[in-house]
């Protein structure tokens, strides 16, 4: 019984202590986002705390570790909800020893003073993160949950800068003062919350945190992910929101919503929001309609739709279930489905092999067009991504008034990060300008994945996975597209077609919009050129399905020279760039040569499909293309090959 007397008395001298503290305390009210907050000194150190209208009947309160008043979002959303909000400053303690003690002493003084809830939600913003973990660790019974935003989890990767990040010298001095450790004694230091978070998890706190993907200063792989995994062995949970393309500021999310949620579902559910609908993060913008090929599919039973694009269009997963979705819908239609992707290709390819992948086939009812990614990732010019896909939808409207086009625009980390930046990517940007003119529905799932991460529905890293989605991935595509056309299908359909007309001018005078492909033979050979009829690589390097086994001509050394004669605006030659391909240099019509480098930056590794675009602004006419090898070389190329597969023209004049 002596132990809990002794401690019955240290309870009633500590309850008597800060009561008595209390009285001597100072309070100014001032103004915090239009609440009432009182500043004072508490132990010598400055002190917040901000009251809510009217407190939630749990009296749940966030504690800020640092920065007071720092992208706030979070804590003005929670105080709309009746939490309070609380900070004492102790930036000179860096969140050590001496800080938890403090923390300790502040935490018991507004248990007694303002009768907030046993637990706290823990707020840590950078190296606010020492601050919450070393507390925590220490008083886990005492905490709700962590909120944590690209939080310092080890020492030596910031201040120490001793992995990817700077590092900043003058702080990593006072730290290691701070925690009375040196340069050697930091490597065995255990106190830090990479290691001593495993205390939270075992006591099963959740946690989420806030990163940036490309945070210089606390690089989330030496901080965020090591945490993680500590923390999920020890069985604890711990969500991820990761901002692509993010560093270190700004911190928080613009929209706190998945973190209050997070805050919310473990402290006070009955105070959260109702759920968004499934669909309220699609970004689908329904110009004119796809009705056209709905009363096709009705009425004549048969249906032609055909898929052009790239990779994502080539491989297997949302491509596959729209075709099992169209034959469900239309069970007695008979489906001819085209699959016209090529991996490596955006919208100029498109444009020039729209003809022989998909007009070639018949009359086309419903066309699937996507090249946002490789438009971007290939470095193509604004001007040429417009070009191209105004060339697509110009040339397919076309041939035949009565098709119905839908343009996808799919995900990459550049695209999250331009959103995350506020700003919508370029080739996005071009590509709408089309899908407007022409009445084009269009759905970007660049905006609605980044949207939907952000909101902590899932990640990039586990379940989306690459710009080749996961099956993850490629469902959500797949429901996105089936509530297109569930949304559009909602009514009875028009008893007839709507012809749709094209405008009376472009939107560029130099869209290919009459781009095709020329046949190779149409070359007149000088020399160092041959035809091979069966091309296979001699290297053993990755090929394109396609793009081996395929005639095309080949030049091998230097000063090969060629002619094409050609009626055009634009020419073009399709190649397959593989580790060997050297630079060309071309001249139309006996003026200067210029040069063009054929290697990309995937070359060392596949021979891949490529357009090479020399001239698109030509005066409408004949013209005469010399071509031939030039002796100088990409030094990361191993050669001077140039193998072409087909001669790209645009012949359209307005």
């Amino acid at each position: 019984m002596q132990p809990a007397y002794h401690q019955h008395i240290k309870s009633i001298f500590l309850s008597l202590f800060i009561i008595a503290f209390s009285l001597t305390i100072k309070a100014q009210e001032t103004n915090y986002h239009g609440f009432k907050c009182l500043d004072f000194k508490f132990e010598g150190q400055d002190a917040k705390i901000v009251f809510p209208e009217k407190a939630d009947a749990g009296r749940h309160w966030i504690w800020r570790a640092r920065f007071w008043g720092h992208e706030p979002q979070t804590e003005i959303a929670l105080l709309k909800k009746g939490f309070h909000v609380v900070y004492i400053d102790a930036a000179e303690y860096c969140g050590n020893q001496e800080a938890v003690n403090l923390w300790n002493h502040f935490y018991d003084y507004l248990i007694s003073q303002y009768q907030l809830n046993p637990k706290a939600v823990l707020e840590g913003f950078s190296r606010g993160g020492l601050y919450v973990y070393n507390w925590g660790s220490e008083n886990v019974t005492k905490v709700a949950c962590i909120y944590a935003d690209a939080p310092v989890c080890d020492l030596r990767s910031w201040p120490g800068g001793k992995g990817k990040g700077a590092g900043s010298p003058d702080d990593w001095k006072a730290h290691l003062k701070a925690y009375n450790l040196t340069e050697l004694t930091v490597n065995k230091f255990k106190e830090m919350p990479i290691y001593n978070a495993v205390k939270l998890a075992e006591a099963r706190v959740p946690v989420i945190h806030v990163c940036g993907a490309k945070d210089e200063a606390v690089p989330i792989e030496e901080n965020t992910y090591v945490l993680e995994k500590t923390y999920k062995e020890a069985g604890g949970e711990i969500q991820i929101i990761v901002k692509e393309g993010g560093g270190h500021h700004p911190h928080s999310l613009k929209d706190p919503y998945p973190i209050v949620r997070f805050i919310l579902s473990h402290t006070a559910p009955e105070l959260q929001d109702l759920p968004s609908p499934p669909n309220s993060k699609m970004v689908i913008s329904f110009r004119g309609t796809i009705d056209n090929c709905r009363i096709k599919f009705d009425h004549e039973k048969k249906g032609r739709v055909a898929f052009l694009g790239g990779s994502i269009t080539f491989n297997s997963g949302w491509r596959d279930s729209i075709c099992n979705y169209l034959q469900q819908k239309f069970p007695e239609t008979d489906f001819e489905f085209i699959n016209a992707g090529i991996p490596s290709t955006g919208s100029t390819p498109g444009a020039m092999r729209l003809v022989r992948d998909v007009l070639s086939k018949g009359m086309i009812d419903l066309l699937f067009e996507e090249a946002a990614v490789n438009d971007a990732t290939n470095g193509i010019s604004p001007k040429m991504q417009l070009r191209g896909m105004e060339g697509i939808v110009y040339h397919a409207i076309k041939s035949n008034p009565n098709m119905d086009i839908v343009m996808l625009h799919f995900v990459d980390q550049d695209k999250m990060a331009d959103y995350n930046r506020g700003k919508t990517p370029e080739v996005i940007e071009q590509h709408e300008k089309v899908a407007e003119y022409y009445a084009i529905p269009s759905i970007d799932f660049a905006k609605e994945v980044n949207d939907r991460i952000l909101n902590g529905e899932f990640s990039w890293r586990d379940d989306f996975k690459d710009l080749h989605p996961s099956p993850f991935g490629q469902a959500i595509y797949f429901r996105t597209i089936k509530h297109f056309f569930d949304t559009s299908w909602k009514n009875p359909a028009p008893m007839e077609q709507n012809p749709k007309k094209l405008p009376g001018k472009t939107l560029d005078t130099n869209s290919y919009v009459n781009g095709h492909f020329e046949p190779i033979k149409n070359a007149k050979l000088k020399s160092g050129w041959k035809l091979i009829r069966n091309w296979i690589p001699e290297d053993k390097v990755s090929t394109r399905e396609g793009f081996v086994n395929v005639p095309v001509l080949e030049a091998l050394q230097p000063g090969a020279t060629l002619k094409l004669k050609f009626s055009g605006t634009a020419i073009g030659l399709f190649v397959t760039s593989g580790p060997d391909s050297g630079m060309l240099e071309y001249s139309i019509d006996g003026a200067a040569f210029n040069t063009s480098d054929q290697f990309t930056q995937w070359s060392q590794q596949l021979h891949l499909p490529w357009l090479i675009m020399l001239e698109d602004e030509l005066l409408a006419g004949k013209h005469t293309l010399q071509l031939r090898v030039s002796a100088t070389k990409n030094q990361r190329s191993k050669g001077f090959a140039c193998r072409i597969h087909q001669f790209a023209v645009n012949n359209y004049n307005q």
